[in-house]
């Protein structure tokens, strides 16, 4: 069982200083697996009082490799069950408590046999969620995702239902929400990544309509890594516009 005991005070050793890492450091390192992970999320996790780093003196963030483990956790748990935040913190303290914790699975949906050694089990989840299921995910109300759906910033899959990008986006409109940022004024961030696909699917395009099966299934995985690293570059854009420097 996973234990992801918080950060803190208690890491008074040398070894123990020497492990602890800057929040840029953490970025980096959950970047393989969370992509869309940025230093806003990790900060407003940390006052959702879900992880606890340490500060220095000077008010910097140091991460000990179990507080980096814990963040994992919470931001699976937001990535595969959908969980608003109050119900992963009682999942996190029941676990801290040593209490065996099972996940619910909202709305994923599996492909493939039964005998889970298919090929199609090895490739990505299509999660799936409902209107109801989404809105308690992110904490939001009706009103908030008709707004969202107006500006085309999230979009309902023809079901009805949406899917783990639309999760991801209303849960990033809502913390952005939380600075009085609405969702009208993020047309422009809207058009921007509808252009940086453009760009994308421009670079993949002749790969999708390879003849050789294996090079049209690689167009998938260099797309998502175009997709990041975009994103990358979108981030550092906007810290170096701000001068913002990294604590």
């Amino acid at each position: 069982m996973l234990h992801t005991p918080r950060g803190g005070a208690g890491h008074g050793t040398a070894a123990a200083e020497h492990r602890l890492m800057s929040i840029g450091a953490v970025l980096n390192v959950l970047r393989d697996e969370f992509p869309e992970v940025t230093i806003s999320k990790i900060r407003f996790l940390e006052s959702e009082g879900l992880i606890e780093p340490q500060r220095t003196p000077s008010g910097y963030r140091k991460f000990s490799p179990e507080d980096v483990e814990r963040l994992a956790h919470v931001l699976r748990m937001q990535r595969d069950h959908y969980l608003p935040l109050k119900v992963i913190r009682e999942h996190l303290d029941a676990m801290e408590r040593g209490e065996q914790v099972t996940l619910p699975s909202v709305g994923q949906q599996r492909d493939g046999g039964a005998d889970g050694d298919t090929e199609a089990q090895d490739e990505r989840t299509a999660a799936r969620v409902g209107r109801e299921a989404l809105l308690a995910a992110v904490e939001a109300d009706e009103g908030q995702l008709a707004d969202w759906e107006t500006y085309g910033l999230i979009a309902a899959l023809p079901d009805g239902s949406y899917d783990a990008d639309a999760v991801t986006v209303a849960a990033l409109v809502v913390e952005l929400g939380r600075f009085g940022i609405e969702p009208r004024h993020l047309r422009a961030m809207k058009a921007a990544a509808e252009r940086d696909a453009a760009l994308v699917d421009q670079v993949v395009a002749p790969l999708r309509r390879h003849r050789n099966p294996q090079t049209r299934a690689h167009a998938e995985a260099r797309t998502k890594e175009l997709a990041g690293l975009a994103g990358r570059l979108h981030t550092a854009l906007v810290h170096s516009a701000l001068g913002v420097r990294e604590r």
